[in-house]
C-alpha cells in the first residue's frame, strides 16, 4: 500500500513506542517521515532524526523548520509526544501537574501552531493527536494524565473546527493500555509486575494490551488521504475498553 506516496510527515516523541511504530508504517507506505524526539540516536535513515523537546518552544519551531527543509514540507503531523502520570488528585503537587499540562498539551499546541504554516500549503494537509482512553473513562490513580488527555479530546475537537475550511483535517486516536516502554517502566516498578500486567490486561475485552503496531495502523488511517472525510474524530483503539461490557467467563 502507498497511499503515503509523495507526502511529508512528522512524528513528534518518535524514536520509541508508538511514535516509532508510526513513523516506520507511514515510511514503508510511501512518506518521507522526520521524527522529533528528546533522544532520536537510535532513529534509522530514511527517517530524518530531530532533536528537540515539546516543552521548548524555540526548539520546537526550529525542529519543524529543520523537517519540512529536510523533507521539502510538511503534509502530515503525528503529535504523539507525551508523559505519563500516576496518583490521585492528591498525589502530586503543583509543579508536576504544570509540567505533565506543559508536555502533554502545550507540547502539541507548540508542535501544531509551528507546523499550520507548512500544512497550509499541502494538498492533503492532516493533523493526528495521540490522546487516550483516559480521556472519555474514569481509570484509577490517573487523574493528572486523564486530565491532560481530556484537554487533548477537546483541543482536537476545537483544532477540527478551526482548520476545517482550510482543508487540514484533525483527529485522535484513543489507545486502551499500550504495551510501551512507559508501561514496561511502570510494571518493572510495581511490587509483582506479573499480577500487575494480568490486571491490565484484564480491564481490556481483548484480554491483552494493545499493540504499537494496532495504534500505529489507526494514526495512519486518520492520516491518509483516503480517510479525506474524517475529521474531529477520536478512534479508540482499546480493544472495546470503552464501549463492551462482557459477561465474565464465568457467566458465558
Amino acid at each position: 500500500m502507498n497511499d503515503f506516496a509523495g507526502l511529508r510527515a512528522l512524528v513528534t516523541g518518535g524514536a520509541s513506542g508508538i511514535g516509532r511504530a508510526t513513523a516506520d508504517l507511514l515510511a514503508a507506505r510511501g512518506a518521507r517521515v522526520a521524527v522529533l524526539d528528546l533522544d532520536p540516536s537510535a532513529v534509522p535513515a530514511p527517517l530524518v532524526a530531530l532533536r528537540a523537546d515539546v516543552g521548548d518552544d524555540t526548539a520546537v519551531r526550529t525542529a519543524v523548520r529543520h523537517a519540512a527543509d529536510a523533507l521539502g514540507g510538511l503534509d502530515v503531523l503525528v503529535n504523539n509526544a507525551g508523559i505519563g502520570a500516576q496518583g490521585t488528585v492528591e498525589d502530586n503537587d503543583d509543579a508536576e501537574w504544570r509540567h505533565v499540562f506543559d508536555v502533554n498539551v502545550l507540547g502539541m499546541v507548540r508542535t501544531a501552531r509551528a507546523c499550520l504554516p507548512h500544512l497550509r500549503r499541502s494538498a492533503h494537509p492532516a493533523i493526528v493527536n495521540t490522546c487516550s482512553i483516559a480521556a472519555t473513562a474514569g481509570l484509577p490513580r490517573r487523574a493528572l494524565y486523564s486530565a491532560t488527555k481530556g484537554a487533548v479530546y477537546s483541543l482536537t475537537l476545537a483544532m477540527a473546527a478551526d482548520h476545517v475550511h482550510e482543508g487540514i483535517r484533525v483527529n485522535c486516536v484513543n489507545p486502551g493500555t499500550a504495551d510501551t516502554p512507559w508501561i514496561g517502566r511502570l510494571l518493572d516498578a510495581a511490587p509483582d509486575p506479573a499480577a500487575e500486567r494480568a490486571a491490565l490486561e484484564a480491564r481490556q475485552p481483548t484480554g491483552r494490551l494493545v499493540s504499537a503496531a494496532e495504534v500505529a495502523g489507526a494514526i495512519a488511517y486518520l492520516a491518509s488521504p483516503l480517510s479525506g472525510a474524517t475529521t474531529g474524530t477520536a478512534l479508540a483503539v482499546d480493544g472495546g475498553m470503552q464501549g463492551l461490557r462482557p459477561r465474565p467467563a464465568a457467566d458465558r
